[in-house]
């Protein structure tokens, strides 16, 4: 190996972020709204927004139906 790390952060995945964050402003929810929402921790909303965690399919459509979006606006 060349000593060149790949990093796990991909440019699909900062835009998946990007629009996460955006459907929350558009939705006009606060972190900790969204967080009571689904059950679990503001942190946890925030390390999702940050890319520091990955959400699987069905968070995601948990999400998509708080903020009020199609699944396909957040992979396209």
């Amino acid at each position: 190996m060349d000593g060149m790390r790949k990093s796990i952060h991909t440019k699909e995945h900062a835009v998946f972020v990007e629009r996460l964050r955006k459907a929350r402003a558009d939705a006009e929810l606060t972190q900790v709204e969204v967080a009571k929402k689904l059950g679990c921790t503001q942190s946890y909303i925030s390390k999702i927004e940050s890319g520091e965690l990955r959400v699987d399919a069905l968070g995601l459509q948990r999400l998509a139906k708080v903020y009020g979006k199609n699944i396909g606006y957040f992979v396209k």
